[in-house]
């Protein structure tokens, strides 16, 4: 620690964003840039305290050093700062721009004042990185013969093959899609992440000696099998891409859509890139209603304002939650506070505790409204139930509506069918301590093994499979982990 009293001579101090009224005419990253100058993020790390348990670590799936590159900026060493981050983490830029920073809820100088700004550093120290050149593609010394097959190229894939391949395997990434990034690429709107970010790294993974290979829809392009016989080993990183469907009367109108392709078809546009026309979904002079709160609802959001939708509405089930931490949610758990994100910032309504009963349509089969009731969460032995407030219907326009209620786990056919892999009680592939499936050779890591994470976990899964694949092909791994073997704390998932 640098300055002992930097906590209480400096106060926190965050990026800005963009005025709403410029940002919605574009596609860019709604934060200024630079973030903040070089000595206000001095500040910002010098503000990290000698609290002698870090439990930012606890925070952190990743385990990043985060007293450590907090201190080096404080001192000005940005390129030892980078070492230490990119020690623990494939894609600080990544995390640095999508994390929510449970690190940052457990900071302990968050217990009476702000928390440090750990996220907002990060960045910063991955910028510096970028623009002064230090990072470079590091490929292996040695070859160790072995071939690995990483299925889907989202975070957790990416990260596990970049690791693997830096301890000497040849790896090959295929990716359904025709690009690489999982929802990095087609998920996360270009608002909060430009894909050059992500391109980027993909161009340092190719020079590492990571092969892509794109349009291969394991399963059903190419074989689970052949796959199998091509490599030594396999790892599964497709994600829990299964979307939570809405089955209540009219839901087989037009006009209602799950988020995730909605939003691919907004980044393909925002890139310049095609949309069938008999395909697109657009919310222009649209009355859109989005159906679940959080970050992907946020996301469709932030799109449909850019659209230039004639209202937009979003329905979360679960109460509003309180400006401060509750009784029952103290440090340093993640406080689940009441937030507004960007897109929140541009517009449109929140409703909390509504229930959709009822689609409506026209002759034509077009979602014209919907029906909902406002319910009261409620407890029974544990259980969380809603009960319906008498009364309470109400009807809404809605010529677009958005589900967003996330994900009930991976595709259950295609390659998951094929292999034959065993699943745990909650849907998502089985894994051992390894993040080895009930198929020997066969590994899966991410949101698929899981659940529905955050891209930090996803990094974090990526990191711990690589080490399982490596110490099975090899007998030992000198890879890192980034959590205990056997560690299960799944806050997010």
């Amino acid at each position: 620690m640098g300055k002992p009293t930097g906590f209480m001579e400096y106060d926190r101090q965050t990026a800005t964003r963009r005025p709403v009224e410029e940002r919605l005419h574009d596609w860019r990253e709604v934060y200024h840039e630079p973030v903040l100058s070089v000595p206000e993020m001095q500040q910002q790390g010098a503000r990290c305290m000698d609290c002698g348990i870090p439990f930012c670590h606890q925070g952190c799936p990743l385990g990043n050093l985060i007293p450590d590159f907090n201190d080096l900026v404080y001192r000005d060493q940005w390129r030892d700062a980078s070492d230490r981050l990119h020690a623990t983490n494939n894609f600080p830029e990544f995390t640095g721009r999508l994390c929510p920073a449970p690190c940052e809820s457990s900071c302990v100088l968050g217990i009476n004042n702000p928390a440090v700004t750990i996220k907002q550093i990060e960045l910063a120290i991955i910028e510096r990185a970028w623009a002064e050149g230090w990072i470079r593609p590091e490929p292996p010394a040695t070859l160790t013969g072995k071939s690995v097959g990483v299925i889907g190229a989202g975070p957790a894939g990416l990260a596990c093959a970049q690791q693997l391949r830096r301890a000497g395997h040849a790896v090959t990434v295929y990716e359904r899609a025709d690009q690489a990034g999982g929802l990095l690429r087609y998920g996360i709107p270009e608002f909060k992440m430009e894909k050059r970010h992500l391109d980027g790294r993909l161009a340092q993974m190719l020079a590492e000696g990571v092969e892509f290979q794109t349009g291969c829809h394991l399963g059903v392009d190419l074989a689970a099998t052949e796959l199998q016989a091509r490599h030594d080993a396999l790892v599964l990183c497709g994600g829990a891409s299964a979307p939570r469907d809405l089955p209540i009367p009219g839901r087989q109108l037009q006009g209602i859509h799950f988020a995730v392709p909605f939003l691919t078809q907004a980044n393909r546009r925002a890139v310049g890139l095609t949309v069938p026309d008999d395909e697109s979904v657009l919310a222009t002079d649209r009355h859109v209603v989005i159906i679940g709160g959080g970050d992907t609802g946020a996301d469709c959001l932030g799109t449909s304002h850019r659209h230039g939708c004639a209202s937009v509405v979003q329905f979360e089930i679960v109460p509003r939650p309180p400006d401060q931490r509750g009784h029952g949610n103290p440090w340093p758990q993640w406080d689940n506070v009441f937030r507004v994100s960007s897109a929140h910032e541009e517009g449109g309504e929140r409703v909390y505790q509504i229930n959709t009963k009822e689609f409506r349509g026209d002759a034509t089969g077009q979602v014209r409204e919907l029906v909902t009731v406002q319910v009261n969460m409620v407890f029974d032995n544990g259980r969380m139930t809603f009960q319906e407030i008498p009364g309470s219907e109400r009807v809404y326009p809605a010529d677009l509506v958005l589900l967003a209620m996330g994900f009930v786990g991976p595709e259950r056919g295609g390659m998951v069918a094929e292999l034959g892999v065993e699943l745990d009680p909650r849907g998502n592939v089985k894994s051992d301590a390894l993040r080895m499936t009930s198929v020997p050779g066969v590994f899966t890591a991410g949101d698929m093994t899981r659940g529905q994470s955050l891209i930090v976990w996803a990094i974090a899964e990526g990191r711990h499979a690589a080490h399982g694949v490596d110490t099975y092909l090899m007998g030992r791994s000198d890879l890192p982990l980034p959590l205990a073997l056997g560690q299960d704390q799944r806050p997010f998932g």
